[in-house]
């Protein structure tokens, strides 16, 4: 599968992890660990508002919201994660996402095919348990945004 089936943001992370060797796509996906943004105040006092992957080695969790729409636009789906600092690559992978999946369309985002998290190349450096874990939060967003478009169609 190439990255012209990916949505733009997501497609250019996915080059730029194509582009490198295995031990400088871990480096990118430390920095994208690094790079994913706190819970809003708004979140962080309401774990209950936040489900967690469990599919995941470490404790993520994660929620979206659907941004009210302008008149003859979809509204913009927003993610938020929560990820312990000692879990680095379930970090990395909420980076990768949140990077490449927020503000889009629910229409976008539906779009991802399920299997993205293998073009990232990281198969041989990451166990498969991990990448599974990746595969389940991009499939539990999906059933988020899926099940959020019904309620606000």
């Amino acid at each position: 599968m190439t990255t012209h089936a990916l949505p733009a943001s997501l497609a250019e992370i996915v080059d730029d992890f194509q582009a490198l060797t295995e031990p400088e796509r871990l480096q990118l996906l430390l920095e994208f660990s690094r790079e994913l943004p706190e819970l809003p105040d708004r979140l962080k006092d309401h774990p209950e508002l936040l489900e967690q992957v469990v599919e995941c080695q470490s404790p993520l969790f994660l929620t979206i919201e659907t941004e009210k729409p302008d008149a003859g636009s979809a509204g913009a789906i927003r993610l938020y994660f929560k990820a312990p600092p000692e879990a680095p690559t379930t970090r990395g992978f909420a980076g990768v996402l949140h990077e490449g999946l927020d503000g889009l369309s629910a229409a976008e985002i539906l779009s991802v095919p399920d299997d993205m998290p293998e073009l990232l190349g990281l198969t041989r450096a990451i166990t498969p348990l991990r990448m599974r874990g990746m595969t389940a939060m991009l499939g539990r967003i999906k059933r988020k945004v899926a099940a959020s478009s019904r309620l606000h169609s």
